[in-house]
């Protein structure tokens, strides 16, 4: 069992998109094995890869009590319709801002067998699958949200003094 510390705001490893895995080997066997031992349980809804620090497009989510990988995942189709919620991030602790999302996506990527998978989904698993793709695209919340909630977030990631933090 590796525990790894998850990068976080400042890290330019958050800002780096990460390439495509070519080969499902023993690497990409133990990143799976490390990234489920990282993710925070009960805390944590997905994880990717470059929050561990490593550049492969590669993450794990929380399902219904079970932690399922998504290697090579692409977003096949996404709903018109959107909804703003609050959303956090691991590598962004303390924050939550506003971010819309497609309430409907249908994603396609590789399980750990490298077996093709098409997963149809919606609601919350809709919004951590989107969070997820922005992680391996190095994007954040903070790219995702209004200037406000930016500027706000930054403050209170910085510890500037007199901002009041939400949360």
């Amino acid at each position: 069992m590796a525990i790894l510390p998850i990068r976080v705001f400042g890290d330019p490893v958050l800002r780096e998109a990460c390439p495509e895995v070519e080969e499902i080997d023993e690497s990409v066997e133990q990143l799976v094995r490390d990234l489920v031992d990282s993710l925070p349980r009960p805390g944590g809804a997905g994880l990717s890869a470059n929050q561990l620090g490593i550049l492969k497009r590669v993450f794990v989510y929380e399902d219904q009590g079970e932690v399922r990988a998504c290697i090579n995942p692409r977003l096949v189709s996404v709903s018109e319709e959107t909804e703003e919620e609050l959303e956090g991030c691991l590598s962004l602790p303390g924050v939550a801002v506003p971010v819309p999302r497609h309430l409907n996506l249908v994603l396609e990527c590789l399980d750990l067998d490298g077996s093709p998978k098409r997963l149809e989904v919606e609601g919350w698993l809709a919004r951590v699958f989107q969070h997820e793709l922005d992680h391996l695209d190095g994007r954040l919340i903070l790219d995702r949200t209004d200037r406000e909630s930016r500027v706000q977030a930054i403050q209170l990631l910085q510890g500037e003094p007199g901002h009041v933090g939400t949360g």
